[in-house]
């Protein structure tokens, strides 16, 4: 049976309700909704991982950690720390590196050293690969089997994915331009470091 889109394209949202947009947009209103629905989201999905990895018999991994086994399997080659925290849109490695020394250590992954020492990869072992097999039977039985029967969802899941993919820049862009404004009152702080009036 297929199950039928509740989905109406063209919800209205009561300002009302949203106390720190009063006098602001129908626009700002969907936005905040759609953020803490991605947030919402990230936690039933980090929720839902844990699980999974728990009845594969890993329930001492963190959620940082079943990601990164998952994307080191997933491309089939050695990956670097760096390219990692790219593909998950890390500022930083230094947590990624973390989380793959914990890898490591659990015989979960496993590094290369390249030519000259400088080079290091990382890949799945066989244990990892094991690991990952069973979390997919597990994956498809208790959800995929469920989310094919709603109506569209292939087309609807590429759609927002699409989406996501351009919101993530904009988000990163309008990130990037909010780190070069001053913070409020900076400018009187330095004026009066420096005995200006």
């Amino acid at each position: 049976m297929r199950i039928q889109s509740e989905v109406n394209r063209n919800i209205s949202v009561d300002l009302n309700y949203y106390h720190g947009f009063r006098g602001g947009t129908h626009h700002e209103a969907v936005t905040t909704e759609f953020e803490w629905a991605v947030k919402r989201f990230r936690n039933s999905y980090e929720r839902f991982s844990l699980h999974i990895a728990s009845r594969c018999g890993f329930g001492h991994l963190s959620f940082a950690e079943v990601v990164l086994v998952h994307l080191v399997r997933m491309q089939d080659q050695p990956q670097t720390a760096a390219l990692l925290a790219r593909q998950l849109n890390v500022d930083g490695i230094s947590n990624v590196q973390y989380s793959l020394r914990k890898l490591l250590k659990y015989k979960l992954i496993a590094k290369k050293i390249g030519k000259g020492g400088k080079l290091q990869t990382y890949e799945a072992t066989e244990k990892g690969n094991a690991f990952m097999n069973e979390y997919g039977r597990l994956r498809k039985s208790l959800l995929t089997e469920r989310t094919r029967n709603i109506d569209g969802i292939d087309g609807r899941l590429a759609e927002s994915t699409a989406l996501l993919r351009m919101l993530i820049g904009i988000y990163d862009e309008a990130g990037r331009v909010a780190a070069t404004f001053a913070p409020p009152g900076s400018t009187e702080r330095t004026e009066a470091a420096f005995g200006e009036a």
